[in-house]
């Protein structure tokens, strides 16, 4: 048994995955702690998280594999992006609103799409070297799954105060992925304890107060969640606080001394499929306002963006245009998207910038807009400029 977890855990890292550890099935100790994070509607409008079947998975490990002896936890790297991060309305831009932020996770392909194939080859693999078929199950951020406290349980590392797993020799940029596996392998031991120690940073750093005390995110006031799940409008009292972020937020990681320190020193290990794409992490926020739908589809092809849509994407860049400010051009185009939800957000960018030129766009678009949200949007605007 002892050779065998050490050629899979070998295999593991030539696949890509220079974190591994091995845990057992049993059910997680902190259980309670999420189904009062539930409770306390911090989910937001995740509703998939507190079905019966997620939490059915979540209390008991075998009840998604009954066969179950280990939980392979397996973590593979992606950028890092740097704090503070480059200034966002460099002077090249010819007088455009700036360039939006993108979560360093989303510069290049969807892990989605890259894990799980790795994930089925190391299975493949440890079916070879015992000679029978092996019972499994692979997730990567798919399942209903606590892999935090299964990656903490097999020593990758430990939940920080931003609810974020952090390793001590990487900081946090990492995805994670596990493998459900109807065989033994040795178990590691569990990382002992916080290495947060009384440090703040992210808690101080969230600009939308979504740590809400230590290791306690309620998303209905995070970022990423507001640009990649919210599908309807981003509430009012937030927009502003989004920044220039169009899609993700790595402000409770960029801020972490563990990355500060050793997320830089292991980006060789970073698969291609991660690495920085120039034309999707710096996006020029005009421009984004005006792809179509063929064009959002063709540039977004293998993207975690996609996952936004066409429409959330454009309504987070709207939003981002409205608070770094700038001509209001790329507004006045999202005014006639065909999409309700970019026309509003829209509208709220204008009434940010301000100006004649604003308000005469939202004018001649009220008289033609039919859909009273935005209508109401678009009132509102008005108001913002003319007090």
């Amino acid at each position: 048994m002892k050779e065998l977890t050490q050629a899979v855990k070998t295999e593991a890292k030539r696949l890509g995955f220079p974190l591994v550890g091995v845990t057992t099935p049993d059910p997680p100790p902190h259980l309670d702690f999420y189904r009062e994070w539930l409770a306390a509607g911090h989910q937001a409008g995740m509703g998939w998280m507190s079905t019966e079947r997620a939490l059915r998975g979540r209390a008991n490990p075998r009840a998604i594999l009954p066969q179950c002896q280990s939980i392979l936890v397996l973590g593979m790297p992606y950028p890092a992006m740097p704090y503070p991060a480059p200034p966002q309305s460099p002077p090249e831009l010819g007088g455009k609103g700036g360039v939006g932020k993108i979560s360093s996770y989303a510069w290049n392909q969807d892990y989605h799409h890259v894990i799980p194939p790795k994930l089925e080859k190391l299975v493949q693999f440890i079916e070879e070297r015992t000679g029978e078929s092996v019972p499994h199950r692979c997730y990567t951020d798919t399942g209903p799954v606590l892999e935090r406290e299964l990656a903490a349980r097999a020593g990758l590392g430990w939940i920080g105060k931003n609810t974020c797993l952090i390793n001590p020799h990487r900081g946090s940029y990492f995805f994670l992925a596990e493998i459900f596996l109807g065989i033994e392998l040795i178990p590691d031991r569990p990382f002992p304890t916080s290495q947060c120690g009384s440090c703040t940073r992210c808690i101080d750093a969230c600009p939308t107060g979504s740590l809400k005390a230590p290791y306690t995110l309620d998303a209905n006031r995070c970022i990423a969640y507001l640009t990649i799940e919210l599908k309807e409008s981003i509430p009012h009292e937030l927009r502003h606080l989004l920044g220039d972020w169009v899609f993700g937020c790595d402000i409770c990681q960029q801020v972490c001394p563990w990355n500060e320190r050793f997320a830089h020193e292991h980006e060789s290990e970073i698969p291609a499929e991660f690495a920085f794409r120039e034309e999707i992490a710096n996006p020029i926020l005009e421009d984004e306002l005006a792809l179509s739908p063929q064009e959002f589809n063709r540039k977004f092809k293998g993207s975690p963006i996609k996952r936004a849509k066409r429409r959330g994407y454009l309504r987070n860049v709207a939003v981002a245009l409205g608070n770094v400010g700038g001509v209001p051009g790329g507004l006045e185009e999202g005014l006639g998207d065909v999409e309700p939800l970019v026309r509003g957000h829209a509208a709220w960018g204008l009434g940010q910038i301000g100006g004649g030129e604003a308000l005469q766009a939202l004018e001649a678009a009220l008289r033609v807009e039919e859909n009273a949200g935005v209508k109401t949007e678009i009132l509102a605007a008005i108001e913002e400029i003319v007090g």
